[in-house]
């Protein structure tokens, strides 16, 4: 009756034993008779009278008595599939006597990890790394009082380096891959085999050395040697498989002495400057405080110094960083680190508690975006309340944030730990957040650099946000996977912000970095919201560090590559590892809460940007041309022979910021040789064009002089006044004195470049001379344009308080000049923002 359904369901019900037997064997010739004598490798299962298999079997020839008409074999066939356990299908439900329920059972859970059933996901390491078997955990505690900075006496201590050769080496780590070597394989738990025991054996009681160990999570200590009764000398491991990138340190001390004095000294940092020169302490943490007081990490220390160091590996200059300290108690373990710890263990623990909340995984659906190099899985959170009709699903924007592409850079987690506590809550900006925007989330994109240890680089040695133009997805896959995902997103919708969360180890506060926008309608745009941000985090964010230049080497960062995609306010968040100077904060450092507080002002200021009523971003965007203009008079001004003929909107915004070579950037090393030779092979064309000769590098001082003689060049052109030109004069008409100087001082010295230049010009033409005028440089112009004489304020509704701050940041006792409704038009019926009992993050400001 249905000869094609009966075909399948021959093939599907045969059993897979003998299947498989009944061809092997007629395959090398031991069986040639037919089929059904072969016996059957199930006979020993039970079948009944009234089987299924027994009744299909007999009605397709061998036992047709079974079945007498065809309407009951039609019967069979359709009810085969609901009633045979070879043909159920595993999605729909049955009860207890068997019979089929018309409903589909929940869908399985994505991570097993994740459910309250199973435990999480052991984190996987290189199979180098040898790896303790103990659980580190530390509480979250906030210092009740404010931790100052270090104030430098004058009188710190330069240390002498010793070596092992006059020390003795109580720890030290054994086989670490470095450059040469690369990551092959991974596993949990790490290198196979017994762990040593690296600290050496203590010879009785008396004994007071330390017992030193990094070989857990997110751990960085090469080596340990003591040079003297209480100081050490300790080496920091390079990122693995490369031999640079010394910075992160988080390392363990046992069987410690109270009321001594002790000296820690880190030999082998890379950094020519550094937080820890002005005024920035090392964490520490007390496992008896912990226990006993509930005190957790807090900064410790005294007589800090950092500075070049005596040796050298022949290679590279070497920087020291020293301090002393007194522990407390006898017998304590204690922990010092760089920064606050964040490990990927800690992530997950985070996650499982969402994954596990009944109300946020409503609207917080959590996947994995890939499998990192070693094997562990990197998270995208995707956030959005679920839409009424798909018309209003299409409508929504998106916001892509990510952060721990840098390992070493904790504080991105933590701010992004608070960014994802206020968007999971129940407040109503929250929920209005999620009404209008769809919000991916990478909260940790590097995760095996986490794990180990490292600073910058993932496993395959290199920093992976210098490779987000990579066609290696096999070896860059947590970017690749991520920059994918992002072109999915923009072929469905827009999406208005990206931002990357990082730490900054040579600046204090907050800043963003962007991409300055070359498109006349939206001129200035980029920069409205980190001025936004200045003004709701006044003590914390610094306006004045933000810059938006654009360099060649941070082509490949995802800022840029996302900004070239076309995504316009595209931004690197750098969060100081040390602290603030702005406000009431200053010179204090930042504590977990206070990283918390700026993920929550991003989501402030997200709706400040995104508000109908756009008077807030049309006073932005005043305030921006306001301070434009002033810094363009102010740098031409210091050049005195500069005449600002034209409309000063034309003049490049990159030519009037300085770089971000201050940052904490690393040029790209390239490719390693293994990954490169599959590079060119995946991309054959670059290796048969012909190499072109290399330009001759320029330095600063030669691309000044060069943008300087170009630009008065043009200044020997007529050019027609515009209304910016006009808007211009009207402003600088409302200078001071001194400024209206310095702008006619410039143009007599223009007036008197031009009649040079003329005369230059007429001698050229006989003798064929050059036309060279002279230049002055701009080098040191850019690093004077802050200096407190001179520094200018926003707008009398946002001007900061006046001291030595270095942000133009409103004071903090000054509230933002619009008002605070959000949205009156998006808004549903939303109360008023109500304090969630169980979420400090609605205690900030």
């Amino acid at each position: 009756m249905f000869p094609v359904l009966e075909t399948e369901l021959k093939q599907t019900l045969s059993d897979p034993y003998e299947d498989f037997m009944y061809h092997h064997l007629q395959y090398y010739g031991y069986f040639k008779a037919h089929r059904g004598a072969l016996p059957n490798a199930a006979a020993h299962q039970r079948v009944g009278k009234n089987s299924p298999r027994r009744m299909l079997s007999g009605s397709f020839g061998e036992r047709d008595d079974l079945i007498s008409s065809t309407l009951e074999k039609e019967k069979l066939l359709f009810s085969l599939p609901w009633s045979s356990p070879l043909l159920r299908s595993k999605q729909l439900l049955y009860n207890e006597l068997n019979e089929v329920n018309p409903r589909l059972r929940e869908p399985r859970e994505l991570f097993s990890f994740l459910s309250s059933k199973g435990p999480l996901q052991p984190p996987r390491w290189p199979i180098e790394c040898e790896v303790i078997k103990e659980n580190i955990h530390h509480i979250e505690w906030v210092p009740p009082q404010p931790e100052y900075f270090y104030q430098p006496t004058g009188n710190e201590k330069i240390p002498e380096i010793v070596g092992e050769e006059q020390g003795t080496v109580v720890y030290q780590l054994d086989s670490v891959p470095t450059e040469g070597s690369y990551f092959t394989s991974s596993r949990v738990g790490g290198k196979r085999g017994i762990i040593k025991e690296l600290a050496v054996t203590l010879q009785g009681p008396e004994d007071n050395t330390l017992l030193f160990e990094s070989r857990f999570e997110s751990g960085n200590l090469q080596k340990a040697v003591k040079v003297g009764t209480y100081e050490y000398e300790l080496t920091l491991r390079t990122d693995l498989y490369t031999n640079k990138h010394t910075q992160w340190f988080y390392f363990r001390v046992q069987n410690t002495r109270k009321n001594v004095t002790y000296r820690f000294t880190i030999t082998n940092l890379l950094k020519p400057k550094s937080l820890y020169a002005v005024g920035m302490k090392p964490l520490m943490y007390s496992q008896v405080d912990a226990t006993t007081y509930n005190i957790g990490w807090r900064r410790e220390g005294s007589d800090i110094k950092y500075c070049k160091s005596s040796t050298e590996d022949g290679q590279q200059p070497f920087y020291c960083l020293t301090w002393t300290i007194q522990f407390a108690h006898d017998q304590d373990t204690c922990f010092f680190a760089h920064f606050y710890p964040y490990t990927y263990t800690d992530l997950q623990c985070y996650l499982f508690s969402v994954a596990n909340n009944p109300i946020q995984s409503k609207f917080c659906k959590l996947r994995a975006l890939c499998r990192s190099l070693a094997g562990n899985t990197v998270y995208l959170l995707t956030i959005t309340n679920p839409s009424r009709t798909p018309q209003e699903a299409a409508a929504k924007k998106a916001v892509v944030l990510s952060a721990r592409v840098h390992p070493g850079e904790s504080n991105g987690s933590w701010t992004m730990k608070g960014f994802l506590d206020f968007i999971l809550s129940n407040s109503p900006d929250a929920q209005l957040l999620r009404d209008i925007f769809i919000f991916k989330v990478v909260p940790m994109l590097n995760p095996d650099g986490v794990i180990v240890g490292n600073y910058r680089c993932s496993l395959a040695g290199r920093d992976l946000n210098r490779h987000y133009k990579t066609i290696l997805k096999e070896s860059f896959p947590c970017i690749w996977y991520t920059k994918n995902m992002i072109k999915r997103v923009l072929d469905e919708r827009e999406i208005l912000l990206y931002c990357d969360f990082h730490g900054h180890s040579r600046k204090n506060n907050i800043f963003l970095y962007g991409c300055n926008t070359k498109d006349c309608q939206h001129w200035l745009h980029e920069r409205v919201f980190p001025l936004m941000l200045s003004k709701n985090a006044p003590d914390k964010f610094s306006f004045r560090s933000c810059n938006f230049k654009v360099q060649k080497s941070k082509e490949g960062t995802g800022r840029v590559v996302m900004w070239r995609m076309g995504i316009l306010n595209s931004y690197t968040l750098e969060t100081t590892f040390g602290g603030s100077t702005l406000g009431n904060k200053r010179d204090t450092h930042f504590t977990i809460d206070d990283l918390k507080s700026v993920g929550y002002h991003v989501c402030d200021t997200l709706l400040d940007f995104c508000d109908p009523d756009q008077s807030k971003f049309t006073q932005c965007l005043k305030e921006l041309k306001e301070l434009l203009q002033l810094d363009i008079h102010k740098k031409f001004s210091k050049l005195g022979h500069v005449d600002l003929d034209g409309s000063w909107s034309d003049i490049p915004l990159s030519d009037i910021e300085s770089s971000t070579s201050g940052s904490d950037s690393s040029f790209s090393d390239g490719l390693p040789v293994h990954l490169q030779n599959i590079a060119d092979e995946l991309n054959p064309k670059k290796t048969v064009r012909k190499k072109q000769r290399k330009k001759q590098l320029q330095t600063r001082k030669q691309r000044n002089e060069r943008y300087q003689k170009n630009y008065l060049r043009r200044g020997l052109k007529s050019t027609e006044d515009t209304p910016e030109r006009a808007q211009f004069d009207s402003t600088l008409s409302k200078q001071p004195t001194f400024m209206k100087t310095s702008e006619s001082f410039s143009s007599s010295i223009m007036r008197n470049e031009r009649m040079r230049l003329k005369q230059t010009q007429v001698a050229g033409r006989d003798k064929g001379t050059s036309l060279e005028p002279p230049l002055t440089s701009l080098a040191s112009a850019k690093n004077k344009d802050r200096i407190q004489s001179e520094k200018t304020s926003f707008s009398a509704s946002c001007s900061p308080k006046k001291g030595s701050c270095s942000s133009l940041a409103p004071a903090p006792d000054l509230k933002p000049p619009w008002p605070r409704s959000r949205c009156p038009d998006a808004r549903r019926d939303h109360a008023t923002v109500v304090v969630h009992s169980s979420l400090h993050i609605f205690t900030y400001p």
